[in-house]
């Protein structure tokens, strides 16, 4: 367990899609807390499908693989061209003062808080990358003759989504306080952010489809 924490460690720590939504979301008015979430949430969704067997399946399945790879990217590409769109209304639209009391949904949520934890769960649930990441990866540290391989692929899951949830809160919290106060810096973040998420998807999508 020790050994796949620090392997998986080093996987949450690599920039990337998550990281650049993360990062986007710190910068964001409202909470943190959803969007990160989010991006928790896909990966469980992950973990059980490959804890229930069903990720073999999908891997052995070339034709569903390009799907599920074409849809993935489509969403991440959609993603990326959004975020660069949102900056034609200016930088307050992402680092504007947080709502005032008694906006939203009344909950102490922002109003879009489903939004943007949905937003986050695609990002990381609908990426196959990350699906074909876990299922390389978690197998090679069960034990022999231990718990049901499932036991062991969720609880080795659920070791990876608690360090998703640290690194992904610090990132996202690490921009709001460097970034907010620095209008400029935040908006060449979001235009990287939103480069690199469109990028990204677009070299998915040609991958599976050439």
């Amino acid at each position: 367990m020790l050994q796949f924490a620090l392997t998986a460690g080093i996987f949450a720590v690599m920039p990337g899609a998550d990281w650049a939504y993360a990062i986007t979301a710190g910068l964001r008015t409202g909470s943190v807390v959803p969007p990160v979430l989010g991006l928790a949430g896909g990966y469980i969704v992950e973990v059980t499908v490959i804890a229930g067997g069903v990720g073999a399946v999908v891997s052995s399945h070339p034709d569903l693989l390009t799907v599920l790879t074409v849809v993935g990217a489509t969403y991440i590409v959609w993603l990326g061209v959004t975020n660069l769109l949102e900056l034609r209304r200016g930088v307050p639209a992402l680092v504007s003062p947080a709502p005032a009391a008694g906006t939203g949904t009344g909950t102490g949520v922002p109003s879009d808080g489903l939004h943007q934890f949905l937003r986050g769960m695609g990002v990381s649930g609908i990426n196959p990358k990350g699906l074909m990441l876990l299922l390389a990866l978690l197998p090679q540290f069960l034990t022999p003759g231990g718990w049901h391989s499932g036991v062991q692929m969720a609880l080795l899951g659920g070791i990876f989504v608690l360090e998703i949830l640290v690194v992904y809160s610090g990132v996202a919290v690490l921009a709001r306080s460097l970034l907010r106060s620095r209008p400029r810096l935040a908006t060449a973040v979001t235009v990287c952010s939103g480069i690199f998420l469109t990028g990204f998807g677009t070299w998915m999508l040609l991958d599976a489809l050439l």
